[in-house]
C-alpha cells in the first residue's frame, strides 16, 4: 500500500494510526528490500552513531536552521543513533536510507494545516524505500499556529500509520533535547527487543 503525501497516502507501519483515513493503494510498486535498477545509491549519515548503533534519525531543517540546531544539541550519535539530513535544495541528490528511522520535521504553513508538511519531506517520504522504514515522527512548531501547532507530525503520523512521539516549539529547550535523546534511545531499544521476541 503506497501513495503520495501530497494528497492521500497509505504507508506501511506496525503501529496504530490517527484519525486520518489513508488513501487508496497505488498499483505497480513492489515492496522489496533491494533497490530498483537505476535507483539512487544509499546515503551516508551526516553524523554516525558512536559505539553501539541502535537506530537512526532523519530530519529536515529550513534555511533558519532551527531544527538543525535542535538535532545537534540532542547529541544523538552519543545515544547510538545515525543522523541523516533531508536536503534543502531541490537539485541536491535525494536522501536514501536503508535502516529504520524516526523523522524530525518542522511545521510549515503559518497555521494552514494543508501546507504544514515541507515539500522536501513529502518528496522524501514518497520514496517507497524510505517510507517503509519510517517508525515514528517528532515535530516542531510555533504555538502562534493555534490548532496547527506541530501539524506536520499529525499529518505524517496519520497518513503513514506511525506514532507521533514528541512535539516541541521552535528550537526546543534543554529539557526537550534530553527527553528526545533519552526517548529515542528507549524507543529503538524496545523495537529491537520486540524484533528479538518475534524471531524466537
Amino acid at each position: 500500500m503506497t501513495g503520495d503525501l501530497g494528497s492521500s497516502v497509505a504507508a506501511p507501519g506496525s503501529t496504530t494510526s490517527n484519525s486520518t483515513t489513508p488513501g487508496s493503494p497505488t498499483p505497480g510498486i513492489q515492496d522489496s528490500n533491494a533497490p530498483a535498477p537505476g535507483a539512487p545509491s544509499l546515503s551516508a549519515p551526516e553524523s554516525a552513531a558512536i559505539d553501539t548503533h541502535i537506530g537512526a534519525v532523519v530530519y529536515f531543517s529550513s534555511a533558519s536552521e532551527n531544527t538543525a540546531r535542535f538535532i545537534k544539541n540532542c547529541h544523538l550519535p552519543e545515544a547510538g543513533l545515525n543522523v541523516y539530513r533531508i536536503p534543502l535544495r531541490p537539485k541536491s541528490a535525494p536522501l536514501i536510507v536503508n535502516e529504520p528511522f524516526v523523522i524530525v520535521v518542522p511545521t510549515y504553513g503559518g497555521g494552514d494545516i494543508s501546507k504544514a508538511l515541507p515539500p522536501q519531506v513529502r518528496r522524501f517520504l514518497n520514496d517507497h524505500g524510505n517510507r517503509r522504514l519510517l517508525r515514528g515522527v517528532i515535530a516542531s512548531g510555533n504555538t502562534n499556529f493555534g490548532d496547527a501547532f506541530c501539524a506536520a507530525g499529525d499529518v505524517i503520523a496519520a497518513k503513514c500509520r506511525v506514532p507521533f512521539l514528541y512535539s516541541f516549539e521552535l528550537t526546543g529547550t534543554p529539557e526537550d533535547m534530553r527527553k528526545v535523546r533519552e526517548g529515542l534511545r528507549g524507543f529503538f531499544l524496545r523495537l529491537a527487543a520486540a524484533e528479538t521476541d518475534r524471531s524466537d
